[in-house]
């Protein structure tokens, strides 16, 4: 060896370990904080939905739909709940004006979500578009296809079923 070049061979395999190693971490941070942000969103539903004892149920007819909300009379079906004349439901795709829905009153309001299965993956949604988000991210930054087709697979069943479910 030449004294004047420099050992190319291990300082270029330790340069590529570190890259590899950097980029995995990288990646997968991304990856988890997707996924994280995913149940984070969905929760702040899901709860109401998944946990109801305790909780007023009971069900909406819608009456009338606006831009963001759609209201109507409630009737209570738990023990201790009262009826309201009123109520607010988020109006989305799966709330139709004239229908009936099961739904959960939010403590201390007059909001309400859908219950059920229907409202159960409703909740989840912004899961499952985290799910098709990490994919791509693991598909690309991580390099692991398998996994990444198993996220995306997981996204698309949960997006189709909560839509089905409406």
């Amino acid at each position: 060896m030449i004294p004047a070049m420099p050992a190319t061979a291990s300082s270029r395999r330790t340069s590529v370990v570190a890259l590899r190693l950097g980029r995995i971490v990288a990646m997968g941070t991304v990856a988890v904080l997707i996924l994280i942000a995913g149940v984070w969103a969905s929760w702040g539903t899901a709860h109401h939905v998944m946990l109801t004892k305790g909780r007023e149920r009971g069900t909406v007819q819608v009456t009338r739909c606006e831009a963001d909300t759609c209201t109507g009379p409630y009737t209570p079906v738990s023990v201790g709940s009262t009826a309201r004349g009123s109520v607010v439901v988020e109006h989305t795709v799966a709330v139709r004006e004239g229908r009936t829905y099961d739904v959960v009153v939010k403590p201390g309001s007059d909001e309400v979500v859908r219950s059920g299965p229907a409202g159960v993956l409703y909740a989840w949604v912004p899961l499952g578009g985290a799910l098709l988000l990490a994919s791509v991210v693991v598909a690309g930054g991580l390099r692991r296809t398998r996994a990444a087709w198993v996220l995306a697979g997981s996204g698309i069943a949960l997006l189709t079923a909560a839509f089905v479910t409406a």
